[in-house]
């Protein structure tokens, strides 16, 4: 096999994709600060018993995606399969706890072992949103509006439905997971091994498997909103209510849960129809009880993360390239001045491409197939004169300029 190629399920961010990627994250940032978000970065790779303790051994994710190794002290490391684990790990052990609320925006690679396919790959990339120390329905209805307005911004949000559940509150969360067991182990001799293993440690998990005949069974699982307590129908009144205000459109999905005990009440998905099976867009809810799982006080918190590659199959986007301006020294007794008229055009924000290598012709055709506007030549003449030959390439016209002239083209073109 040649290994001189990327990892299976693992993508070169060539130029244009990686301006397309740039892009989607520039305007999820924008969008972030207007509603008061604040940039910050964890590290790719953290102690594994971060995601371990946080999405449980039965998790898909922990049992069969996350890639963890020894490192030469002998501790288990994991690249990061998500955003959420390692924030909170650094609120609780960092300096902000007395900060709070406090809303972050993140953005980077994540890493799933998974069979790659369009929308789903190895090492995917992320826009992330927690807003952590928030409390009460409108938190929830206000990071649902901020999901919907970075969908706008980025102009898809007519290709996507925002599907909504409440997960209830830790008694409601009780009493379906009772009612879930008892169903699904009346169905246990059909369910798949893996599901099995779930029943025993958590039933709700059951509701993510992908098996075909686990569907099937799940089809006619009891539903959460059956378990509600007064509090969890009057909270999940309340986010909707206040998406109304909002203008937001949205769909119940009874079906919609998380299967980890730390999610409560909100959960929602931003779906589409325009990726086949990899559907989910955007994916976000309510986590309460992340902190205390991982041992610190007991913080509120909602947020999202989206997937900036199924965005860009999503939408075409055509990112304006910026024209750079070629410098052409004609011999090599004219390089050192082009340096020097390269060096003064770039400090002033002219983007300068100096090309002396090859006979004219072919770096006039490089400067073409690299959509420049304008090639300047620089010959012995010009160099003696100090004047600049420039040729726009749009209408083909040629001028014999001074540099003060020059710069007066360059800097408003």
């Amino acid at each position: 096999m040649n290994k001189l190629q990327p990892v299976r399920g693992t993508k070169d961010l060539l130029p244009e994709n990686f301006k397309i990627h740039q892009y989607i994250i520039n305007v999820a940032q924008m969008i972030g600060e207007l509603y008061g978000y604040s940039a910050m970065s964890t590290p790719i790779i953290e102690y594994a018993q971060v995601f371990d303790r946080t999405l449980g051994q039965t998790s898909d994710v922990i049992s069969k995606e996350m890639y963890s190794f020894l490192d030469k002290s002998n501790e288990t490391i994991a690249l990061r399969p998500e955003f959420t684990a390692g924030i909170m790990r650094s609120i609780i052990h960092g300096s902000l706890l007395h900060n709070l609320p406090v809303k972050f925006f993140s953005y980077g690679p994540l890493f799933r072992y998974d069979r790659p396919q369009a929308g789903r790959q190895r090492q995917f990339h992320q826009v992330n949103f927690e807003y952590i120390g928030a409390s009460g329905a409108y938190s929830d209805a206000e990071t649902i509006k901020l999901a919907f307005d970075l969908l706008v911004a980025l102009e898809i949000s007519d290709q996507v439905t925002l599907e909504i559940n409440s997960l209830g509150c830790h008694e409601s969360r009780l009493m379906y997971e009772k009612k879930l067991f008892e169903y699904f182990n009346d169905h246990k001799n059909q369910l798949s091994a893996d599901s099995v293993v779930r029943l025993g440690k958590n039933p709700m998990r059951i509701l993510d498997s992908k098996d075909e005949n686990d569907r099937l069974i799940i089809n006619n699982a009891p539903v959460i909103a059956e378990y509600y307590t007064d509090f969890s129908k009057q909270y999940f009144s309340e986010v909707l209510a206040y998406l109304n205000l909002l203008k937001v459109s949205y769909r119940i999905n009874n079906r919609l849960v998380r299967g980890l005990d730390y999610y409560s009440h909100t959960a929602f998905e931003y779906t589409t129809t325009a990726l086949g099976a990899q559907s989910t867009v955007l994916a976000g809810g309510r986590y309460d009880g992340l902190a205390k799982l991982m041992q610190g006080p007991d913080i509120p918190a909602i947020g999202f993360a989206a997937g900036i590659e199924r965005i860009a199959l999503i939408k075409n986007y055509m990112i304006p390239a910026i024209r750079p301006v070629f410098i052409l020294p004609i011999s090599e007794n004219n390089i050192n001045i082009s340096m020097i008229l390269a060096d003064k055009l770039r400090q002033n924000d002219v983007n300068i491409m100096l090309d002396a290598q090859g006979k004219i012709n072919k770096r006039i055709q490089r400067a073409v197939s690299r959509n420049a506007r304008y090639v300047i030549f620089i010959g012995d003449e010009e160099q003696e004169r100090s004047i600049y030959k420039l040729k726009d390439l749009d209408t083909t016209q040629e001028s014999i300029l001074q540099f003060e002239q020059l710069m007066a083209i360059l800097k408003y073109n």
